[in-house]
């Protein structure tokens, strides 16, 4: 089946897929990765293989979105990703994202996830877009807000081992 990609001015936005493998395998062992979204034990590209195939491309089939790799138009270098997540525990669909060290803090973030927050209501259907965050990620939080979602309190997100209470961020049409 062929699902739908999106672009904006700089980045091409497309579903993740296998052959991103080696990328993903860099993007969630980075450092901030590990420290605000948590160790997925993906510590082979094999690895990274398998966590698209069983968590990622499932969600994809099922509503037509998930998890989205960024790459730009410039030089067709994959920076990040962004996404849809139906995330149990939540009301409304997630949106999140996560980039190279060296592609934060250009702008890149609220460029795709304003693209796909908007895709989201006009092309998906959804109606509710929830955000969660550590406390102490900042910049994340300031991202969530300039997407116009609101801070309506706290959540634990279930079967996580980490039983952080996260931020959770809503916005509805």
């Amino acid at each position: 089946m062929k699902y739908k990609s999106f672009e904006t001015e700089r980045l091409f936005i497309r579903p993740t897929s296998e052959n991103d493998s080696e990328f993903i395998f860099k993007l969630l062992n980075t450092p901030k990765w590990l420290k605000y979204i948590g160790d997925r034990n993906v510590k082979t590209i094999e690895n990274a293989k398998q966590y698209i195939k069983e968590k990622m491309t499932p969600q994809l089939e099922r509503l037509g979105y998930s998890n989205y790799t960024l790459t730009t138009k410039r030089d067709n270098q994959k920076i990040g990703t962004c996404g849809l997540y139906d995330r149990e525990g939540l009301k409304g669909i997630d949106i999140g994202f996560a980039f190279l060290p060296e592609f934060e803090r250009k702008g890149f973030a609220y460029e795709s996830s304003n693209k796909l927050k908007e895709v989201a209501f006009s092309e998906f259907g959804i109606k509710t877009i929830s955000a969660i965050t550590a406390k102490n990620n900042i910049s994340s939080q300031k991202l969530i807000e300039k997407l116009g979602l609101k801070l309506i309190g706290t959540t634990k997100i279930p079967n996580d081992d980490s039983e952080e209470e996260l931020l959770l961020y809503r916005i509805e049409i």
